[in-house]
C-alpha cells in the first residue's frame, strides 16, 4: 500500500510538470482527527467488547478440547481399537471447530473486519465530508494524509489544515486537541485490514539552520 501511495504522489508531479508549483497543497492527521471523533471511539469500544466475548467463546471451546484430551490420555490403555478410533475423531472435530470459529470471527475478511467496518464507516464518511469542504474553502487541489500511505519525510505545519477540520467538526477547543488517549486493550489495524491508521507518523525534518550573514570565517595563515 506504501508503495501503490508514493508511486500514486509520483505520478501527480509528472502529471503537472512545471505547473506542480502553481497547485495548492495541504494535509491532515486523519488518525488524530478520529480519536477525536465520539463516533468513532465508541464504534472501537464496541468493537473491543464483541472482540473479546468471541474471544472468551474460543477460550471455553479449548478448555473443552483439553478436557477430552486429558480424559483420552487417562482412559487409552482401557480402550479398544474402536472406541480409540471413535475418540481421537471426537478430539480432532473440535479442534477443527475451534479452528474454523477463529478463523470466521478474526480472520481476514472475518465477522470482526466486517463488523468493524460497518461501525466506523459513519465517523470515516463524516470526516471525509468535513475534509471535503475544507478543500473547497481553502482553494486546495490536493489534501494528503499524514496518517496515510503516502510517506511525509518532511512536513510543513503552515500546510496542516487538520485543525481546520476539527473546527468543521465541531471539535476544536484547547482541551480537546491534544492527543487522543487510546483504550488500554484496543484492536491494533493490520495493514491488511480497512484504512490503516498508523499511530505515529514519520518526524519531521528540521531544516539546517544557515550561518549569520554578518559573521566572518576565519582564514588560516600559511607559516612562510
Amino acid at each position: 500500500m506504501k508503495k501503490l501511495g508514493c508511486f500514486l504522489l509520483l505520478c501527480l508531479f509528472i502529471l503537472f510538470g512545471k505547473n506542480v508549483n502553481a497547485q495548492r497543497f495541504g494535509y491532515i492527521d486523519s488518525g488524530f482527527i478520529l480519536q477525536k471523533m465520539p463516533a468513532y471511539t465508541n464504534a472501537q469500544t464496541e468493537v473491543e467488547k464483541l472482540s473479546q466475548s468471541w474471544q472468551k467463546e474460543i477460550e471455553n471451546m479449548r478448555a473443552e478440547l483439553e478436557k477430552l484430551q486429558k480424559s483420552y490420555q487417562a482412559e487409552e490403555i482401557l480402550l479398544t481399537p474402536d472406541m480409540k478410533t471413535k475418540r481421537q475423531e471426537q478430539i480432532n472435530r473440535k479442534d477443527t471447530e475451534i479452528r474454523e470459529f477463529q478463523r470466521k470471527m478474526f480472520g481476514f475478511e472475518g465477522a470482526l473486519f466486517k463488523r468493524r467496518q460497518e461501525l466506523i464507516r459513519p465517523a470515516q464518511d463524516q470526516l471525509f465530508e468535513a475534509v471535503e469542504k475544507i478543500v473547497r474553502q481553502r482553494g486546495l487541489n490536493f489534501m494528503f494524509d499524514k496518517s496515510g500511505d503516502v510517506v511525509m519525510l518532511y512536513t510543513d505545519p503552515r500546510h496542516d489544515y487538520t485543525e481546520f477540520v476539527l473546527e468543521e467538526l465541531g471539535l476544536a477547543s484547547k482541551e480537546q486537541n491534544t492527543a487522543g488517549a487510546r483504550p488500554a486493550n484496543a484492536l491494533v489495524d493490520d495493514p491488511a485490514d480497512v484504512p490503516p491508521l498508523p499511530e505515529t507518523a514519520a518526524p519531521a525534518i528540521t531544516p539546517a539552520k544557515a550561518k549569520p550573514s554578518g559573521q566572518k570565517v576565519p582564514v588560516k595563515k600559511k607559516n612562510n
